[in-house]
């Protein structure tokens, strides 16, 4: 098995810069089989958001009856731990460890955090959903346990995705933080890609019992991924040499008023926050849609969450190529906006139209437009991120990123059940995509004036001077 493991890394690290995006962030002294290993963290945060936004909620809302409102407030349920990740983030920066580690410890407890709202969450969903025995239960006690399992696995998430990027931009030098960066959500993008089609496959013929499998599964993967990961990649360091360090680094109130004092630092936190729940608003609605309205199967509606992480995949890998050739990473988010707006339309156009392929076509388009505007917000972060506090900033960009969507997503499915009563089915469904188009105006109308300053007075960054600090 381990030599198994080791071919399958060496050769996919043999493809080389040429095929792989974010490659050529690799250098001596950080192979790209090491990075790639990193990445597996990455890949167990997709299988999370994979099961959380796409198979458990089609599943919960169709299979289960469970009311999209209900679904919509239990899958956002996250974002109560989400604005912490800009804390989780600082804390990771300045840690002393009795080990040596400062990000380490950060992400074992993130893992098992994740690992225990996996190991309850089947057992409360069949609470929920009165299966068995559970029909004895007060229904409060299966909305309880399941809006915790989904609380506890997002809280993992969260930790382990802010401090794990925060580890892979120690591991290298200050120019090439930006593109290991981008690595890491490659891989979470392939991670969801696999992922999705993993579960569609195991569960086309859906049973309680196959579920129950597939979240317990998902629970052991996820631990042994992480622990693989991280495995000798934070070199140790002496108690003393953090310790004479430690006097001189600011408290988080300190550096967190350093942060927001950058030229426009706000201003790129709102982007963030509007486009990303342009783009997130539908994610617990997409696959319902499928099945509720075009009638798809379990397994069709799960293939959408590949569909729309290999969109993203395409956008991160084409902003790369593009960004690393000079291009203003604000005008990459707008165009990214942009790709959003036909995107949407087609989606709305499926149901009149009884037309599962536009609804596919939408669906990858979205995927490719959330990915241009993510790698050039992220970018944008990274560039103007302080000295020492890389894991602030990854933070405080996760967390306005999760927390928008968080909200956005509660907000769509309560907008869906209402609007839905008020008329039809169908009806519900598609006022929340116009919202989001609405959305996307409002964003692409907020991030002109900026990109439009920044040509007029600054050269393109990342081009001769990779780590200028953005304004």
């Amino acid at each position: 098995m381990v030599r198994l493991s080791r071919w399958v890394v060496d050769g996919w690290a043999e493809l080389g810069t040429r095929f792989l995006p974010f490659a050529d962030a690799a250098t001596p002294d950080l192979p790209l089989s090491r990075l790639l290993r990193l990445s597996l963290f990455q890949v167990s945060c997709g299988m999370a958001m994979v099961l959380l936004m796409g198979t458990l909620n089609r599943v919960m809302i169709v299979e289960m009856h469970v009311p999209a409102a209900l679904v919509a407030v239990m899958v956002s349920l996250p974002i109560v731990f989400a604005p912490l990740r800009a804390v989780i983030g600082f804390r990771s920066d300045a840690h002393q460890s009795a080990l040596g580690w400062k990000r380490v410890p950060f992400i074992w407890r993130g893992s098992m955090v994740q690992f225990g709202g996996f190991a309850i969450m089947p057992f409360a969903l069949l609470v929920l959903a009165g299966a068995g025995q559970s029909s004895h239960y007060p229904a409060w006690i299966g909305q309880f346990s399941a809006g915790l399992a989904f609380l506890l696995v997002g809280a993992g998430v969260h930790t382990v995705q802010t401090v794990g990027l925060a580890l892979a931009t120690d591991l290298v030098p200050q120019e090439g933080r930006p593109k290991v960066v981008g690595l890491m959500y490659v891989m979470l993008l392939a991670g969801m890609i696999i992922s999705a089609l993993l579960f569609g496959g195991l569960l086309a013929d859906y049973s309680p019992g196959r579920l129950v499998q597939v979240i317990q599964a998902a629970a052991v993967v996820t631990l042994v991924l992480n622990v693989i990961a991280v495995w000798k990649q934070e070199a140790r360091k002496p108690l003393q040499a953090h310790t004479a360090t430690a006097s001189d680094d600011p408290d988080f109130a300190e550096a967190w008023a350093l942060f927001k004092s950058g030229p426009d630092a706000l201003r790129r936190l709102l982007i963030v926050g509007l486009g990303t729940a342009a783009f997130t608003m539908e994610d617990v609605l997409l696959e319902p849609y499928g099945g509720e309205i075009l009638h798809m199967s379990v397994g069709d509606t799960t293939l959408l969450t590949a569909t729309l992480s290999a969109g993203g995949l395409f956008g991160f890998g084409l902003a790369s190529h593009v960004l690393g050739r000079g291009f203003d990473p604000f005008r990459m988010a707008g165009l990214g906006a942009m790709v959003g707006v036909p995107a949407f339309a087609a989606v709305i156009l499926a149901a009149p139209l009884a037309a599962p392929v536009w609804f596919g076509v939408g669906v990858l388009l979205i995927g490719f437009g959330g990915g241009l505007f993510s790698h050039g917000t992220l970018t944008a972060t990274m560039q103007a991120a302080p000295a020492r506090q890389v894991g602030l900033a990854l933070g405080a960009w996760g967390a306005m990123q999760a927390t928008a969507a968080g909200l956005a997503v509660a907000f769509g499915g309560i907008a869906k059940d209402v609007y839905g009563a008020l008329t039809d089915a169908t009806q519900g469904y598609i006022f929340v995509y116009c919202l989001e188009l609405l959305l996307l105006v409002v964003t692409i109308g907020a991030m002109a004036p900026l990109a439009g300053w920044r040509r007029t007075h600054h050269p393109p960054i990342l081009q001769d001077q990779p780590t200028r600090r953005m304004t």
